[in-house]
């Protein structure tokens, strides 16, 4: 079987459990999943299966929307619920709503965040918690991301016996982004210790969490229940434009033959497109992109030749 899956990761579950039980239950090895969620995180987890791995990539390059909690008046070494606490400041009277609107505005757009070391990051070979496990300090490096919003979706309770405030809020944002290291920062622009206290992601590759499954029902399927399922690998390839191959055009591409403009059986236009999906028979079999000096189109990625 062959596509992608839109997979609910329910919490306590790593993402590299899901892929593993995804391989026993669709009998094949070829499986990856399109951007890690922590285990204390639970939401849409695309899942790329057979020939759709190949376009793994793709997916993670896709916008993210998830929906949390923020806890302000402490903080934790992990950034989330799991750590050791390692600052707390109580807070006195509640943060006005305005003033949270205001600091949440500042941290969109594009920007550089720092990765927390809790996280699977790479580092001269070796993982980030790594080195936060054994205690070893290690330059992390900085990313620049983007987010496109951030905001709150209810009202901001205050808690004087405990001196602690919870803001409730919804973020889009793009590949790379910690969501929990946002959280860190907005504490700082509010001068008090902050951490995430509970998240979920809704959207992913272009699913939403409405459509996703779990593996309990998955487990429940039958081989062709299973197959319907499946989203096909074009999916992660959408905002390209698409070119349906013919006979001759399908022979040639599939021994590595290149495309140019001007002998295309049709969509022929002035401007080329940067890149193209090839289709043969209605399955997605390559990506290929436009070669400028070269004036012909060639592979990026080849999906399913099969």
């Amino acid at each position: 079987m062959d596509g992608i899956l839109p997979l609910y990761k329910e919490r306590g579950m790593t993402s590299n459990d899901a892929v593993f039980k995804c391989r026993k239950i669709f009998k094949t090895r070829k499986v990856g999943h399109s951007g890690t969620l922590d285990p204390n995180v639970d939401g849409v987890l695309p899942i790329c299966i057979g020939h759709a791995t190949k376009v793994v990539n793709y997916m993670m390059d896709s916008g993210k929307v998830y929906q949390g909690e923020i806890t302000l008046g402490f903080s934790t070494e992990t950034e989330d619920l799991e750590g050791k606490v390692i600052d707390r400041k109580e807070i006195k009277q509640q943060i006005p709503t305005a003033q949270i609107d205001e600091k949440m505005q500042e941290l969109t757009g594009t920007m550089i965040q720092i990765p927390p070391m809790y996280s699977a990051i790479k580092v001269n070979g070796r993982r980030l918690y790594d080195y936060a496990r054994h205690n070893e300090q290690v330059k992390r490096p900085e990313r620049k991301i983007t987010v496109d919003y951030f905001k709150q979706i209810r009202p901001t309770i205050f808690d004087p016996e405990t001196g602690q405030q919870k803001i409730f809020f919804e973020v889009g944002c793009q590949k790379g982004t910690y969501v929990r290291t946002l959280a860190v920062d907005l504490g700082k622009k509010l001068n008090v210790p902050a951490v995430m206290s509970d998240l979920t992601r809704l959207e992913s590759g272009g699913f939403s969490l409405e459509e996703s499954i779990s593996i309990e029902k998955l487990g429940k399927m039958d081989e062709k229940q299973l197959a319907q399922v499946l989203r096909p690998a074009s999916h992660a390839l959408r905002k390209y434009t698409s070119y349906e191959l013919s006979d001759e055009e399908w022979n040639s591409i599939k021994n590595g033959g290149f495309l140019t403009p001007q002998n295309m059986h049709y969509r022929k236009r002035e401007v080329p497109e940067d890149k193209l999906v090839l289709f043969y028979e209605n399955r997605a079999r390559c990506l290929y992109y436009y070669n400028v000096s070269k004036k012909r189109y060639q592979p990026e990625q080849m999906i399913d030749l099969v």
